[in-house]
């Protein structure tokens, strides 16, 4: 495209190499070879035309993102697979249960299960260790609020302890997971305050559920400064007709509503785990974990899509099956896994992102290439 103006003219000469239409004010515009236009058009016309190209030259620079696991185990033993899986995908961040608080009935108070056993040497390697506390729900519920303060100091006290045994030099991070809902709000945000005075320093996050995106202004903003969103366990696991619980992209679109407008900055955690939910009479009996796929051979059960129905009484690696329940096989395939990373990422801000994956287990790694697990980071980017 080339201008020229006449001396004298109030003509402009455009020159273009074939005919197009150009859209200004919402009128569309014909301009033809050697088109000749007024001044007061072209006016118009120049920092139109200047706009689009800028806009279609310019690039959005791709967001940062840090690779990073969960380990939700125990005892803390890193096998030479799961070592190479973490160098070959650059991740140096660790999301590290070092246990649970659950309520005890007993003595009327909450209570540390779980707690994390590892080695000093476990922990070598340059890793960032991010000490992780899961709350159950039902404690927040029991828990007088008098006690509240005093849990607080408790959960601070014991992750420093875990941090001195293990030999951890600094923690950068803590992170708090519980499953609260509109009822134990008032009593988990006060929680978390007094955690957050704890800190002395370290970033306090909590993990976020989509249905509380969802129904933000009943569930409220939790006082962290992050929150991570479990892109997972959304479908009604106990309802025999869900397809999948763990995972379905339509149903996590129903949940992204507030996404962008959350107020907190978010970080993302998305699965790689399977188990098979198991159903008695046609109600949930539990999960079964842990079991390859050949455990279930077509001696004791047919299988029909990704459901097993059981066909004789069959006493199975300690789960107790009977003759006729149903079994529902879930898995996080990695197309599922990509198009949920994919709804994720339109809806985030572009700012720097830590994307989890959970959670590092060599049997639970071996059904993914190295490529794959690479794809689900790239795919925020």
């Amino acid at each position: 495209m080339v201008l020229r103006n006449g001396w004298g003219s109030k003509y402009l000469f455009l020159q273009v190499t074939s005919t197009f239409y150009y859209p200004i004010f919402g009128k569309m515009f014909l301009l033809k070879p050697n088109h000749i236009l007024s001044s007061n058009l072209l006016r118009l016309l120049i920092p139109a035309l200047l706009f689009t190209l800028s806009t279609c030259t310019t690039k959005s620079k791709p967001r940062q993102i840090e690779p990073s696991f969960y380990y939700w185990k125990s005892i803390l033993t890193l096998t030479n697979f799961e070592k190479q899986k973490l160098d070959s995908l650059k991740v140096k961040t660790i999301y590290l249960k070092f246990f649970d608080v659950d309520w005890d009935e007993a003595a009327r108070k909450p209570k540390p299960v779980a707690k994390i056993q590892a080695s000093r040497d476990e922990l070598q390697g340059g890793f960032t260790i991010i000490p992780t506390v899961f709350i159950t729900n039902e404690c927040i519920q029991k828990i007088d609020s008098s006690q509240v303060k005093q849990l607080a100091e408790n959960i601070y006290s014991l992750i420093l302890e875990i941090k001195q045994s293990t030999g951890i030099d600094s923690i950068p991070e803590i992170q708090i997971d519980c499953d609260w809902t509109e009822a134990t709000k008032d009593k988990y945000f006060r929680l978390l305050k007094n955690v957050r005075h704890q800190t002395q320093g370290s970033r306090l996050s909590c993990t976020i559920r989509l249905h509380q995106i969802k129904f933000l202004s009943k569930t409220g903003v939790p006082p962290v400064d992050r929150g991570l969103l479990m892109c997972y366990n959304m479908g009604n696991l106990k309802n025999p007709a869900t397809k999948n619980s763990i995972l379905e992209t339509d149903e996590l679109k129903k949940y992204t509503g507030n996404l962008s407008r959350y107020p907190l900055p978010l970080d993302v955690a998305f699965p790689l785990f399977n188990w098979k939910v198991l159903y008695h009479n046609n109600m949930y009996s539990g999960l079964i974990q842990g079991l390859p796929d050949e455990a279930f051979s077509n001696s004791f059960c047919s299988k029909s899509g990704n459901r097993y129905q059981v066909l004789k009484d069959t006493l199975l690696q300690g789960y107790d099956l009977k003759k006729g329940d149903m079994l529902r096989d879930e898995q996080s395939d990695i197309k599922e896994v990509l198009a949920a990373a994919g709804e994720i990422s339109r809806h985030l801000k572009n700012t720097p992102l830590r994307v989890s994956l959970y959670h590092l287990d060599s049997v639970i790694l071996s059904k993914y290439s190295t490529h794959e697990l690479e794809s689900i980071y790239n795919s925020l980017h």
